[in-house]
């Protein structure tokens, strides 16, 4: 497995892979890796001849008094972990080799990005979409891997994709849990033991929420509010969002009656989770 550091060095080496004829699979992180990015490594390695990850915490998707300084990061645990997945390169380049001096581009999104997270982080999606984009033009992959649980990042990336033409598959991986169903997250490790103790409470609400669903209430208010009633049995849960929207625009919904999501944000203590399930109604609503 090579460590690559430099643009130029990883689009050389995709471009070596692609004339070989072989398929390049893309797996961005900001690296703190766990069971979840696995899993997508595992199915890039699955489907595609050679699979990069990509380990790059990303300075300008954090907003100010954000976590970018205490983001964890394990350079070594994580190359440990991506050869046994069987990554073929990771690609771990500096902010300065990323935005070197004189950067001042930035790929904006409107409508998917005007809910949800990006209410709350505002420049948050400038920030991964520009990302996203340099990294598609180093590793030049045929097809990228994200995790459902940033339902919004992936229905972000595949717009962006759309709408500028790219020769890219972006592919939807399901959420990794852990057994008492917190999806996992590199912020999980933010949680002292009795905000973990606590942190299930997401999942469960959520999971409240898809069964009124079930049962044939299809009004989204009456959803959102089931949920947040779950989470205000948690002293430690203060909600950021309650939402269900489109599963594909990202979009406020006032009855569920196709594809849709109910999406979350909670502050478990001083750390902010984010989840979301599928809503599913009854035959006949």
């Amino acid at each position: 497995m090579e460590l690559v550091h430099k643009i130029s060095e990883m689009q050389a080496l995709a471009s070596a892979w692609r004339a070989a004829g072989l398929s390049v699979g893309l797996v961005p992180t900001m690296g703190s890796l766990h069971e979840g990015h696995m899993s997508l490594v595992r199915k890039s390695a699955e489907e595609n001849d050679r699979t990069v990850v990509s380990v790059f915490v990303n300075p300008i998707q954090f907003g100010a008094n954000e976590d970018f300084d205490r983001y964890p990061r394990d350079l070594s645990r994580d190359l440990s972990l991506c050869g046994r997945a069987g990554a073929d390169a990771v690609f771990n380049p500096s902010a300065a080799e990323m935005y070197p001096e004189g950067f001042c581009s930035r790929v904006e999104m409107s409508v998917l990005t005007e809910n949800l997270c990006g209410k709350t982080r505002p420049a948050h999606f400038r920030g991964v979409c520009t990302v996203v984009l340099k990294l598609f033009l180093a590793a030049l992959p045929d097809r990228a891997y994200f995790g459902q649980k940033d339902a919004q990042q992936l229905a972000v990336v595949r717009r962006m994709a759309r709408d500028f033409n790219m020769r890219i598959e972006v592919v939807g991986a399901p959420i990794v849990r852990e057994a008492d169903g917190l999806a996992m997250s590199s912020r999980n490790a933010y949680l002292t033991a009795a905000e973990r103790a606590a942190a299930p409470c997401l999942f469960r609400a959520l999971s409240g929420g898809a069964e009124l669903c079930r049962r044939g209430v299809v009004e989204a208010r009456g959803i959102e509010r089931r949920v947040r009633e779950i989470l205000s049995e948690t002293p430690l849960a203060r909600v950021d969002y309650v939402e269900v929207v489109d599963a594909e625009t990202m979009r406020p919904l006032e009855t569920v009656a196709g594809p849709a999501l109910c999406a979350a944000a909670v502050y478990i203590g001083e750390t902010r989770l984010i989840d979301n399930i599928a809503l599913e109604a009854r035959a006949g609503h």
